[in-house]
Formats: C-alpha cells, sequence, structure tokens
C-alpha cells in the first residue's frame, strides 16, 4: 500500500502500521465498550460511580481485605480509599468488622445488598453486551471469540519480541 501524497516517493506500508491501525480499531472498540458498560451499570436500581464499582468488585473477589489491600488494589491513596469506603458503608453496600486475630485491623465485607448490587449491574451488562452481539453475524462472532482468546493468550504469555519468554 502507498501513500496519496502525489510524489513519486511513496513507501510501501511497514507491518508496524499494520498493527498500530489494528490496535487504534481495538481501542475504539474498548472505548464503545467502556461505554456501554457505564451506561448499563446506570440503569441499576442504585447508581454507583465505576469507582465504587470497582471497589465492590475487588472486595467481591477478596472478601475481608483490609483498607490498605483495597487501596493498593485500585492504585490509590489510604485517604481516598478510606472515603471511599465511607460512602459505601453509608449507603449500605459494605461493612468494617473487626479483624478476628489483628485488633487494629478492619476487614471489608460486602453487605448482602452489595453483592445484590453487583449481580444486578453484571446482569444489566451481559444483557447489554448480548444485544450487540446479536447484531454481529455468527462467523463474525466465532472469529471475535477467537480473537479474544488469542489476546488473552499473548497478554498471558507477554512479549513475544524475545521468544516468548516473557518480561
Amino acid at each position: 500500500m502507498t501513500g496519496l501524497s502525489g510524489s513519486g516517493n511513496d513507501r510501501a506500508s511497514r507491518p508496524d502500521d499494520d498493527l498500530l491501525s489494528l490496535a487504534s480499531t481495538i481501542a475504539e472498540a474498548v472505548e464503545g465498550l467502556a461505554h456501554l458498560w457505564s451506561v448499563a451499570a446506570q440503569g441499576a436500581s442504585l447508581q454507583l460511580s465505576p469507582h465504587q464499582l470497582r471497589a465492590l468488585r475487588i472486595l467481591e473477589a477478596e472478601p475481608g481485605l483490609n483498607l490498605t489491600g483495597l487501596a493498593v488494589g485500585m492504585d490509590i491513596g489510604l485517604p481516598t480509599a478510606s472515603r471511599l469506603c465511607d460512602r459505601l458503608e453509608a449507603a449500605g453496600l459494605l461493612e468494617r468488622v473487626l479483624h478476628p486475630h489483628k485488633r487494629r485491623e478492619v476487614q471489608l465485607h460486602l453487605t448482602g445488598q452489595g453483592r445484590q448490587v453487583l449481580g444486578e449491574v453484571a446482569a444489566r451488562r451481559s444483557q447489554a453486551l448480548a444485544r450487540v452481539l446479536a447484531a454481529m453475524e455468527s462467523a463474525e462472532r466465532e472469529a471475535l471469540r477467537r480473537g479474544l482468546q488469542g489476546f488473552r493468550a499473548a497478554q498471558d504469555d507477554g512479549p513475544r519480541g524475545d521468544g516468548g519468554a516473557g518480561p
């Protein structure tokens, strides 16, 4: 492929150009998915910010995590994590419980309502995504499945420029 500059010195495109073009297309798709995710979550009975939802998801995956662990998991400071937990606790989504063996440590647990809200958000997001997938051709869905599987495998393996040895 050559450029359209009109000069006789047009260069053929490089393989990196194709990768950058594909990366740009994927970035646009990710932005679209993020928007779909956000809109679906905002339709839930209790509207939470993406930051709040992320905190709940982390605590769902690691019940009993302490405030420091949550802050590290979210890459935020302790004061910010503490205020976030204050808001989630006030909404009835999170409870702080004293650690049974460490008197100075507080564990963070989702409440039943917190688990219910996460379930509702997950269901709404799956439904929104299923509507988009239904608009695709069957072959496109299968190609997307294979492509995402390959992407995840490559991501798990690390960079391939070093023979697949990883970082």
